[in-house]
Parts: C-alpha cells; structure tokens; sequence
C-alpha cells in the first residue's frame, strides 16, 4: 500500500509504469529520497536514488533490476544475482526477436562500447519471461551535446529509442499474476541534456520532475527527528497546540532545502545541542553560518519603540512615509511579516516601494533603516537599475549560466546576498531595469530564494528589499528614454490622499500597461511609500541637519567654532528656498554654493587654519559670487 505523503514524482511513477516503458527522471536526482515502506507507509527513511529505485521496484514485483553508468557498466548493488538475471534475460530476449546475442561485457564500459550496452538494453527490453528494469544513471554525461550527437552517440540513442518501442508485459515470479512492463529510467540532471527526438512525441516515454521536498514530506521528517534532538522530553511535554506551531515554523523555515540539506540540518542541531523550538537559529545557522541572529538580538527589540524618532532625526519632513517604514521594520524585527500567506517565514523580511521626486529622501531613508538595523550604512546594497537595461541583463545580476561568458564570476546580485545575507537590497530607479529583471523579483519576493548560474541556492529571507522610483511623478519618453514630470512642483499638491491618488496611478499604469508584470504590485502589496516634494518647512529642517553637521566637523577636525546669527541664517534659507524643485539635494548644492564655497574663501583669505572662532554675521553677494561677512576670534 502506497503512503499517503509519497512525493509526487514517486506517485507518478507508481501511476504510469504500467502503460509507459521509459521514463526520464530529472531535477533533484542526486538528492536523498524520501522513502516509505509499502510495509510501514507511515515511516519515512531518507535514501539514495538507487536505493529507493531498487526496492520501489522490487515492491512493484521486479525480480531484475539493473543499474548502468558509462563508469561502471551494469552493476546491482543491492543484489548479487541481478547480474546473472539480467544475462538471461538479455539471451531470452535477443531470441524472441531474432537479434544477435550480443557479448556479455565486463565490469566497466567507455564510449566506445555505449553502442554494446544499448544493444544488450534493447535485447532485455525484449524478454517476456521476467520483468526486468534498467536504471541507466548519469544520463547528462552520455553525450557531449544532446542536439548535435556524434556518430556513436546517435547510435546509441537510436538503440534506446529502438528498446522504448517493446512492449511487453511478463509476469513477476515475485506477485503471483502480475504483468509488468520492462521499463528503463533514465536519471539525468534536466531534461535538454536528453536528445529531444527520443522523447518528443514518443507515447511510451514519461519525463517526471523531482523537485525540493514538499512540506509534508519535511513535516515527516520532523515528527522523524524531533525524538533525537535536544530537549526532546521538554517537547514532549508542551502542549498539542505548541508542538503543531513548533512543527510549522520548521516546515516554514526549511522550504527550499533539499533533503540532504534536511539531514545535515539535524546533525547540526544535535551538534549545537539546539532544540525544537530554536529551529530559527538551527536554520539560521545553517544557511549562513552566523549563530546570532541580528534581527532576534534582544538589543534591537528593546529600541524597536524608538525607532521612529531615530529615523526621523535623519530624515526630515516626510513623517507619514518614516511612520510607514518604520511600521514594516517593526513587523520584520518581531517576526509577523507576510503572516496572511502560507509560507511566509521563506519570504523577505520586508519589502517597500519609495515613490516620489527626486531628492525627497528615499535613499537617505534607506541608509537611515540600514544604520538602525545593522549598525552600519555599508549595510545598504545599492543597486542603480539603469545599469540593467539591456536584455540579458538578468545574467549580470544573477550570474551566467554555465558556458556563457562571467558564469565563474557569478551575479552580483547573488554574491552581494551571499556576502552579507542580513542587508537592506536598494534597487534604485526601477523602471529603468529590463523586463526580465522583474520576472526574477517575482520569484524573490514570493519565495525568498534564487537559484544563480551557478546552480546554488541564495536566501534572501533575512533582507529588506526596497524599490525606489519617480513612476507617477514623472514618466520615461519613448524616444530619449529620460524622465519627463507629470506632476510638478509648483503643481497644487497640498491634499496629501489626492497627490498620492495621483503618483499610484502612474505606478499601477507601468506596471500594468507598460511593462505587463501588475504581479510584481501585488506582491508589494500596500508597502507604496509615496514621498511628498520638499516645501519650506522641510526644506529648513534639512537645512538645519546639515549645517549643524558642518558646524561639528569644522570643530571636531580643526577645533574651529562657527556661529551663524539670525540674520545670516534667513539670508542663507532665503537661497535655500530657490532650490526646493531640486528637493534635499537642492537644499545640499544651495548650502555648498551660499556657505562652504564662501567659508573656504574667506578662510584661505583671512589665513584661518585652526583653534580660531568665526562669526558669520551675513551672506551677500559680489559680483553675483556670495561672499560671508564675518568676524574672527
């Protein structure tokens, strides 16, 4: 009797082999399989491919099971007589259809005597007496290039080919009355690495996908394993509504692994004596091999109430898009992120999208968050997607793949993700990357994982992810490709809700209309920041910011002290206020052009170096050159 929790992959094969001849397994061949016993369907045991082959079939009713690779030759591990059986059925079978015996062969092959193994496949395939299966393994190395064959590899193909036509149905000696099909499996890594002719519109033959091991299967192999682990009796002891959250944080936490990687998992755990309910850790410390967790350290919980008023300090006058931000943070730090879907604990921490002017603050959000979270703004992975315009561009960021050129460097998305897998990901402009690019944040936002060139699996669950863009603010020409603004500065945008209305609008119509992907919206969800332009009273804010900033350097660096009077600081907001349009940076380039570049003169003027005070009494202008009127102490 079958189990119920049997990957797929296996049920197909239970459904299929008693019409189809041949079947092509690919994907997670070289993984552990998970096996449960027709005689105990509840157990699961993990096993190697051949194994598993081996005593499935031998359930089935097959008395011949023969294994074959281009390095071994044919060879049945779990059987000593399978070899002798298989010689007789390869004579029985030549018989019955007028072929040549071909030459018993010895314990190894090269290519040159693929054409013999294919011919002593096809005589077996032929036998009615006892059925009999061939399991030919490494199938990816039999050919050089499976849609150009050379002569000897077209020959053998053919031969296979030839041996999926027989159908025929001898009875096991094994189950009384039971007709089986003579089968052979093919175990390749993926299907192209096959000639496309073999299987193409060839009814006898049934490609099956492995994939990564579904969630019931690592929910069994947690009820397998949790016994064995530390602080087992104190699992026993909780509550059923306890263990149920313990077992789902573990099926949650492990999507993507495959089952070796489950394997391994326990052995670290038994080996870092965690228990059960520290499976966070366990995963955590597997996957990047850092104990502590940044976003459970009891220090970033204690400021998670504050961390508004911390943000707030850098970023000025943008107080309901800090308060959104601030509020996805405060998800992501306890861990309730995405709760609404079923695998959520594989996603990002969080995901936001910053909308709005240029120079309104997004960046200087992000590296704000960055600081906050991590301690450092390095923490920040900037990404300026304009860079990515060009198709193929995927490949630069997730890398080549192999045969292509840079597929050693890998992509520098992945490797950046690698080399700090707790970060905040910045794309900058959006819009700007190539349509392919979106397609591959579709898989990262929904699952938390990506598969580079390289064939390794990179985990961005431990990351923010944020999208910065102008979309509905200003929209790129068709002909220049540059941004041309649709609202405007001077534009009435006093009504918050109605500006938004607005800048939403252009966003939905991108992604909707232009790029095709209204997808990569609804896994944003309601995480649209939309940041407003910068009017007067933030623009003093910045401004303040920064020249306290200049103030403290000037005295930190060159024990210098600068006082500014009222009437020099309304001269020097009266210029800043000319360069709102330009938002913070505007404020910056008014501050640098009306102060630093005038101090620096009457500095160099005035032979001012150090251990000096200077008071800016105004700001004016000569010869249209803004000029300090100051004294020195």
């Amino acid at each position: 009797m079958a189990s119920e929790f049997e990957p797929k992959w296996q049920k197909d094969l239970d459904l299929y082999q008693t019409f189809k001849t041949t079947f092509i397994l690919e994907g997670q061949v070289f993984d552990k399989q998970a096996y449960f016993p027709a005689d105990a369907p509840d157990e699961m045991d993990l096993v190697t491919m051949d194994q598993l082959l081996h005593d499935k079939l031998a359930e089935y009713g097959y008395k011949t099971i023969m294994f074959f690779n281009q390095i071994d030759g044919f060879y049945n591990r779990f059987d000593k007589d399978a070899i002798d059986s298989f010689d007789k059925d390869v004579k029985v079978g030549a018989v019955s259809q007028n072929l040549p015996i071909p030459q018993k062969m010895d314990n190894s092959t090269d290519g040159s005597k693929f054409g013999l193994a294919a011919g002593r496949i096809r005589c077996a395939m032929g036998n009615k007496e006892e059925p009999v299966v061939i399991v030919l393994n490494l199938a990816s190395r039999y050919v050089v290039n499976a849609s150009s064959l050379q002569a000897d590899e077209e020959y053998f193909y053919s031969q296979l080919f030839m041996a999926t036509q027989l159908v025929s149905n001898p009875v096991s000696s094994i189950i009384p009355n039971k007709h089986l099909n003579n089968l052979i499996i093919l175990v390749c890594n993926k299907l192209n690495d096959i000639p496309t002719w073999f299987y193409l519109n060839n009814p006898l033959v049934k490609p099956i996908l492995l994939t990564h091991p579904e969630k019931e299967i690592r929910g069994k192999y947690f009820d397998a394993i949790q016994s064995s682990l530390a602080g087992a009796e104190e699992y026993n002891a909780k509550s059923e509504d306890e263990k149920a959250k313990i077992k789902t944080r573990f099926i949650n936490l492990t999507d993507g692994l495959n089952n070796i990687d489950l394997a391994n998992l326990r052995t670290l755990m038994r080996q870092e004596k965690l228990d059960a309910a520290h499976i966070g850790d366990a995963v955590t410390l597997f996957k990047y091999g850092i104990k502590e967790n940044p976003w459970t350290k009891p220090d970033l919980v204690k400021r998670i109430d504050n961390i508004e008023a911390d943000i707030k300090k850098t970023v000025k006058g943008q107080d309901i898009c800090v308060n959104q931000a601030c509020n996805i943070i405060k998800r992501a730090v306890y861990g309730l992120s995405g709760l609404q879907h079923s695998s959520s604990s594989s996603k990002p921490r969080g995901i936001m999208f910053l909308a709005g002017p240029t120079g309104t603050g997004k960046t200087e959000l992000s590296k704000a968050l960055a600081t906050w979270l991590f301690g450092s703004s390095e923490s920040l992975i900037r990404f300026d997607m304009s860079e990515y315009s060009q198709a193929q561009s995927d490949q630069r960021l997730l890398g080549a793949p192999p045969g292509y050129v840079g597929y050693e460097s890998g992509g520098q998305l992945t490797n950046a993700v690698k080399k700090k897998p707790f970060s905040i990901l910045l794309f900058d402009e959006i819009e700007k990357a190539d349509k392919s690019i979106l397609d591959k944040f579709l898989q990262i936002l929904e699952d938390g994982r990506m598969t580079d060139g390289k064939g390794e699996t990179v985990y961005f669950s431990e990351t923010v992810i944020i999208f910065t863009s102008n979309l509905g603010v200003s929209k790129i020409d068709s002909k220049t490709g540059e941004h041309v603004n649709i609202i405007n500065y001077n534009d009435d945008n006093s009504n918050y809700e109605n500006y938004r209305t607005k800048v939403m609008g252009g966003i939905s119509d991108y992604f909707v209309h232009q790029a095709g992907r209204p997808e990569v919206m609804n896994r944003i969800g309601d995480n649209f920041l939309v940041f407003q332009f910068i009017n007067k009273e933030s623009g003093r804010m910045i401004g303040d910011n920064q020249i306290k900033k200049i103030i403290s350097n000037l005295k930190n660096d060159k024990n210098i002290e600068m006082v500014i009077t009222k009437q020099a600081t309304e001269t020097l907001y009266e210029k800043i206020y000319t360069h709102l349009d330009q938002g913070g940076r505007g404020v910056g380039n008014a501050i640098e052009k009306n102060l630093i570049n005038p101090l620096v003169q009457f500095m160099s003027d005035n032979h001012v170096i150090s251990d000096k005070k200077i008071i800016v009494n105004d700001i004016k202008e000569v010869n249209s050159i803004p000029t300090l009127i100051c004294d020195v102490a």
